[in-house]
């Protein structure tokens, strides 16, 4: 079959797109920038990759008519803004394009909506779905809760709060109740509905066999990975209280974080069905999807993280627009040292950040962070989703990959932190096994140029220390 897959460069659609590859299936993902798709890593010629802004229906002309089916994983929870106009529009716009299509049918992966009060998130979905239900190719649309697999923002942020906390003095929210489902088991439900014809204009909600309070997930992940924690639940923290909590405790972002305890004070308890024995599908429980994760997580395969899932003003501009480094109006730190282990020279480069650290003075990065996040900024927490390689548009640390090549012996970063300005963090072995490490900062006024004045004795320490082990033979 020719499918259409929206949001490959998503959470779901990332783990999607190899499975539907291995079906035998010819996938076509329209997506906003080109570089964020790394089709390299797949052996078949079965994937096409075209550029698309369902926000610009004017550049959905030139997507294919031919195709038989096709899935709608876009999403915008992340985003500042009203996500929720956004999110109708696109809708809307791809509608349009679908119902002159050969295609059978059109596969949304949706929110459970059973209960008549709805968070705004949720009357999103909600809307999206009718939105798709107008056209005139048959919609099948899968209801999901909390998602339960490496790099999904729902186990991120379970994980950041066991792990970091001891004791945890929580919200009420942590009384509501959710039956959260394996990712293995969602990448299932999505393949098993395709082309099949019964489940054309249904709508299913698909679930794990666990009934559990966000309480109880908490407490069972502490078993899982066999810590002791305490959690007091207490009734006066507001919605945005709330929010600031998970803020600073976990690696999520603001507007996220807001959006998901909006979403958190309602009952996501699914409608019981037999889709799962339909498909032949095998349930999993909630402890070993956490065991499952970690299982990837220890073994660097983890294929997709919701923070590669932004939508951010990098992502909006396109990746291509920030390769080429401004050479006027900025302030640079220069340093270059030959490496007499190139090859490890590489390695370490590539492996930067994360749990791997900044190799000098992890402290001061880590106080940077903390500083960013006071602030309102990303942090440090996000990591990276690989220690040992990374490709564009994932996130690393308070960086975003902008170019990463290892044939090129180069890494180019573009800064996410909070700044007066822009930044760029680059590195490069020359043909002499040189290690070039450059740092850009194009200051915005007066603000930007006091900051950069103000972070010299800093900026000349750490990046000297940096590449001194980034080309150390020890």
């Amino acid at each position: 079959m020719k499918i259409l897959l929206t949001g490959a460069t998503g959470y779901i659609g990332r783990r999607l797109l190899p499975v539907l590859l291995e079906m035998g299936h010819e996938v076509i993902c329209p997506v906003r920038d080109k570089v964020r798709l790394d089709i390299s890593i797949y052996d078949t010629g079965q994937i096409t990759v075209l550029e698309a802004d369902l926000m610009k229906p004017e550049l959905l002309t030139d997507l294919p008519k031919d195709i038989d089916a096709a899935y709608y994983l876009v999403h915008s929870m992340s985003t500042n803004g009203d996500f929720s106009k956004s999110e109708l529009k696109s809708a809307e716009h791809f509608v349009s394009y679908l119902d002159g299509t050969a295609a059978k049918q059109l596969i949304y992966l949706s929110g459970i909506i059973n209960e008549e009060e709805l968070s705004k998130h949720l009357e999103s979905r909600k809307a999206v779905e009718e939105t798709l239900n107008s056209g005139k190719i048959p919609l099948t649309v899968l209801r999901a809760g909390i998602i339960i697999g490496s790099g999904s923002a729902s186990f991120e942020i379970i994980r950041d709060l066991v792990e970091k906390l001891p004791v945890m003095v929580a919200p009420k929210w942590l009384k509501t109740k959710c039956q959260p489902i394996a990712i293995r088991n969602v990448i299932q439900f999505l393949t098993g509905v395709l082309n099949n014809t019964a489940t054309y204009k249904q709508h299913y909600d698909i679930y794990g066999p666990d009934l559990l309070t966000y309480k109880q997930m908490l407490e069972q992940f502490a078993e899982v990975r066999k810590l002791k924690r305490k959690i007091i639940i207490v009734p006066v923290f507001t919605p945005k209280l709330s929010s600031y909590w998970l803020y600073f405790v976990t690696s999520t972002s603001y507007p996220l974080a807001k959006n998901l305890v909006d979403s958190m004070k309602i009952d996501v308890v699914p409608q019981q069905n037999n889709l799962a024995q339909q498909l032949n599908i095998e349930l999993i429980p909630y402890k070993n999807a956490i065991d499952m994760a970690f299982e990837k997580i220890e073994q660097n395969l983890v294929l997709s993280s919701w923070n590669d899932a932004g939508n951010n003003r990098i992502f909006l501009k396109g990746l291509a627009s920030h390769i080429e480094i401004p050479k006027f109006g900025v302030f640079s730190d220069i340093q270059k040292m030959p490496a007499k282990n190139p090859e490890q020279a590489l390695s370490r480069i590539f492996s930067i950040g994360g749990k791997n650290g900044w190799y000098y003075a992890d402290w001061l990065w880590d106080f940077r962070g903390f500083l960013d996040r006071l602030f309102g900024g990303v942090g440090l927490r996000r990591g990276r989703k690989n220690a040992a390689k990374t490709s564009a548009g994932e996130a690393l640390d308070f960086w975003r990959v902008i170019l990463s090549s290892k044939e090129q012996k180069r890494l180019l970063l573009y800064a996410e932190m909070r700044l007066p300005g822009e930044a760029w963090l680059e590195f490069y072995i020359d043909k002499d096994n040189v290690v070039h490490q450059t740092a850009t900062f194009r200051p915005l006024g007066i603000s930007g140029r006091l900051y950069w004045i103000a972070m010299l004795p800093f900026h000349y320490f750490i990046f000297k220390g940096m590449l001194s082990k980034i080309v150390s033979e020890k």
